[in-house]
């Protein structure tokens, strides 16, 4: 009881709820736009590794594209937040925001979990659609954007979803370059009276709510998208 009632005083008595309000702001922003740009770099990746290598260019890419995944897939994310904020921001001179570095670098691995995604489900889809595309006259970059690749994500949903969820979990680790997130605001309340049951507890329902309704949201568009094709 006395944990409870050191934990309600820290929450509503201080105003902790305020900074796990920004917390978690910090947290679903992170993970939403690190998402975006980790499919948008997913794909590009991937349309360079399904292309035909009869060019010396698309080769150089698909090298180039192989070492940005090996890294990025073969290092630790928090490695790659402390080289982004602490070496490479100060190495090019410029200042940038913890939240919008974090962005970048969640985006940057997602980008190369994503495009190996991308890929399968690109794969997924009959090579005819692709041909009969080209054999209308549409060029191989817009019969892969207006006809695979639309295909493609429809097969990929659930795996992007759970893409999803590893990006909100992950950015528990955002505090290593001063960024508050949920887990750190939760950390604070905590450290304010050397109490940490119940902020720790709470977070993980937290965490465990966020997960349950984007697994509940993925379900409900996969079904409606079979209820789209089935009508079609």
């Amino acid at each position: 009881m006395k944990a409870w009632n050191l934990f309600y005083k820290q929450f509503i008595t201080y105003g902790g709820y305020h900074s796990v309000l920004d917390g978690l702001l910090a947290t679903v922003e992170i993970a939403v736009f690190g998402l975006l740009i980790g499919v948008v770099i997913g794909t590009l990746i991937a349309v360079v590794k399904v292309m035909q290598k009869n060019k010396l260019i698309i080769k150089i890419l698909e090298k180039v594209c192989d070492c940005y995944v090996a890294f990025f897939r073969g290092t630790p994310m928090v490695v790659q937040l402390l080289i982004g904020y602490f070496v490479l921001v100060p190495a090019l001179g410029i200042s940038l925001d913890g939240i919008v570095v974090a962005i970048i670098i969640f985006g940057l691995n997602s980008g190369a979990y994503v495009s190996e995604i991308m890929r399968a489900g690109i794969q997924s889809v009959d090579q005819g659609q692709l041909e009969a595309g080209r054999a209308v006259g549409l060029p191989y970059s817009v019969a892969m954007m207006k006809i695979v690749i639309p295909q493609s994500v429809k097969n990929i949903l659930p795996t992007l979803g759970n893409e999803f969820i590893v990006l909100i979990k992950e950015t528990s680790i955002v505090s290593f370059i001063a960024v508050v997130d949920i887990t750190k605001a939760f950390r604070s309340i905590g450290d304010a009276n050397y109490e940490y049951i119940v902020p720790y507890l709470i977070l993980a329902a937290i965490y465990l709510v966020i997960v349950l309704g984007i697994t509940y949201l993925i379900k409900l568009l996969e079904r409606r998208l079979k209820r789209n094709e089935r009508s079609a």
